[in-house]
């Protein structure tokens, strides 16, 4: 990551397609919870999650990510909303989270898994839940099975794993899940994402900042414009699959 990428992420709403609307639903989707359920945030970026998330569900949530300045904004944003006693950011990697196995009710993580891979990430994080425990994640997908070759150039620079959706039903329910909810997140989402970046881009560029600087940072706008039937992100509830036993299949 380059010094103009993380100038032009500075103070940024969100770090990834979402919003307040589809958090809420995949939330719905994930079904009951503990009364204070333990949620994990994995990949919480500057926390949109992670403040709604504790307002909504009355637990305790963690908040994890590598990048101290969106640590920090985290922590800001938990405090103005009033949930400060409730939100705990950590600095730690995902795939090595500080976190007890067993302990989890809730893992979230919108748009960080792909950062080690979903198979891997969900090979690491499923001894975190405990017992009724479920994984909400949101994942980069190809929706066409014949993607326009600059899409494709794109997505195979920085995420050459990534497949379509029917691809990773397949691959959780073979990994020992039960797909409990699909969701195809909307342009809106990918808006709420880019608009703020694409305004930031405009000012670092009136602030002197080159245009050759700033291409690879506005990329991906471009390609979302041109292709963006292409491909998207896709929301899934996930529950460990159980042996006849009651324990977890993996």
């Amino acid at each position: 990551m380059t010094d103009v990428f993380w100038r032009a992420h500075e103070g940024l709403p969100r770090e990834a397609p979402g919003s307040e609307a589809t958090t809420r639903l995949l939330l719905t989707l994930a079904g009951a919870l503990p009364p204070e359920p333990a949620v994990l945030d994995v990949g919480a970026g500057t926390g949109s999650a992670s403040v709604l998330l504790a307002r909504l569900t009355g637990g305790r949530v963690t908040a994890v990510d590598r990048h101290e300045p969106f640590l920090a904004r985290l922590a800001e944003r938990a405090r103005a909303a009033g949930v400060a006693d409730r939100v705990e950011a950590r600095h730690a990697s995902m795939d090595d989270l500080p976190i007890a196995p067993g302990s989890v009710d809730l893992l979230w993580a919108e748009g960080s898994a792909y950062l080690i891979g979903v198979d891997h990430a969900l090979e690491l994080w499923r001894p975190l839940l405990a017992p009724g425990g479920r994984i909400v994640l949101t994942e980069a997908e190809w929706l066409s099975p014949d993607p326009a070759p600059g899409a494709r150039a794109f997505w195979d620079a920085g995420y050459p794993a990534m497949r379509t959706t029917a691809e990773n039903v397949a691959a959780f329910a073979r990994a020992g899940w039960t797909v409990q909810a699909v969701y195809v997140l909307p342009d809106s989402d990918w808006d709420a994402y880019y608009e703020p970046l694409a305004a930031r881009i405009d000012e670092l560029r009136r602030e002197g900042v080159s245009d050759d600087d700033l291409a690879p940072v506005g990329e991906e706008i471009t390609v979302r414009a041109d292709h963006g039937a292409d491909y998207g992100y896709t929301g899934y509830v996930l529950t460990p699959r159980l042996s006849r036993a009651g324990r977890s299949t993996r």
